[in-house]
């Protein structure tokens, strides 16, 4: 939250500048690697600057795109955040060479794609101080924080925020700690057919996540669509839990529904919100979306070790499925309420198409 505020203060630029030398610096620490004192504080160096560069990079796209198209825009900064991912999973094959290396090499090759954000960000930086904002879009002048202004926020911000945090609650924790697990002890895959079920989730919301973006620029039915996707999300553990359906099924489901949320509630969130106050609802969000990622992985993992989960007792997982069922439950209703509130007179445009750059009177 406190990085949000610094976007408020001192600009997107000026923040993913500082964010990304952190960073950098974290990952050289990380690659000296000895003793292991060094390399565990530069791992927590760098965690604190992947936490601010996020939505700095966000508030900036935010900054600089028309509101009219600010959904294409998000979504294409969210499908190259994605390639970016696979690259990585995908690192021990392409830089097969390095990893065989040993130990060092492959964090050594971190920290020089590292300094190469940090040149990005560097003329990122500059292009920022070269071309004025308009002054909607301009950070607060300020000088101290107003933390009340927190509780100021639409009523509307607040329904996305209970969805941004319920939905993440549910696709994190399944998808990336349980479902290779469950996928092998019920379903009977192998690791690699597991692995493979799972990545296609991250796959398809590659090719599919900027043409939803796109779809809602031209369109609009924001909330509509946020609806449609968050109902996906109980539809899948239906699927995979109650049906004899093949799991590639559920992964389908899974995967319209990871490329069509995140690709409307980003931009959404900075159509509620006024640019000066952006950084700090997004601080917000990312803050309360941790607590209720750590919270939701320890409560399945609790229920699946008190359930006997695993693969001479697989009905011991239900349990967990059932949490993580009611979860998106509680987000579908959050985005319910909140397509009711942008159908009515208090809405913030997010149903109309092309919505205006100028800001909304009354904009949280």
């Amino acid at each position: 939250m406190f990085n949000g505020l610094l976007i408020d203060r001192y600009g997107p630029a000026r923040v993913t500048l500082w964010a990304a030398a952190i960073g950098f610096a974290g990952a050289v620490l990380t690659a000296i690697g000895t003793p292991y004192e060094l390399m565990w504080t530069g791992r927590l160096v760098f965690g604190v600057s992947e936490g601010a560069i996020f939505i700095s990079l966000l508030a900036g796209v935010a900054r600089w795109f028309a509101r009219s198209g600010i959904a294409l825009a998000t979504a294409l900064f969210l499908c190259l955040a994605r390639v970016g991912s696979f690259s990585l999973d995908t690192s021990p094959s392409w830089a097969r060479s390095v990893y065989e290396a040993g130990w060092q090499p492959p964090l050594w090759l971190g920290a020089g794609i590292s300094g190469a954000g940090l040149v990005a960000a560097v003329i990122l930086r500059l292009l920022d101080s070269a071309h004025a904002p308009p002054t909607s879009a301009r950070p607060g002048e300020s000088g101290h924080f107003n933390w009340r202004g927190i509780w100021t926020f639409d009523l509307s911000y607040w329904y996305v925020l209970g969805l941004h945090v319920l939905y993440a609650a549910v696709f994190f924790p399944f998808r990336q700690t349980y479902a290779i697990e469950y996928l092998q002890h019920v379903k009977g895959l192998t690791l690699q057919q597991a692995g493979n079920v799972n990545s296609g989730v991250f796959a398809a919301a590659v090719f599919a996540t900027p043409l939803f973006g796109l779809l809602a620029d031209r369109f609009g039915r924001r909330a509509m669509m946020l609806t449609v996707g968050t109902l996906l999300l109980p539809i899948t553990f239906i699927v995979l839990s109650l049906t004899d359906l093949t799991p590639w099924a559920s992964t389908v489901l899974m995967g319209v529904s990871f490329a069509l949320v995140p690709a409307i509630i980003w931009p959404a969130t900075t159509l509620i919100v006024e640019p000066r106050r952006l950084g700090t609802a997004l601080g917000v969000i990312t803050l309360l979306q941790n607590v209720g990622l750590w919270g939701s992985n320890r409560i399945a993992g609790w229920l699946a070790d008190k359930a006997g989960a695993g693969p001479a007792h697989p009905e011991g997982y239900a349990t967990m499925i059932w949490f993580f069922s009611l979860l998106s439950l509680a987000a579908l209703s959050s985005v319910l309420l909140l397509w009711q509130r942008e159908s009515g007179p208090h809405g913030h445009g997010l149903e109309v198409a092309r919505v205006s750059s100028a800001p909304r009177a009354g904009t949280a």
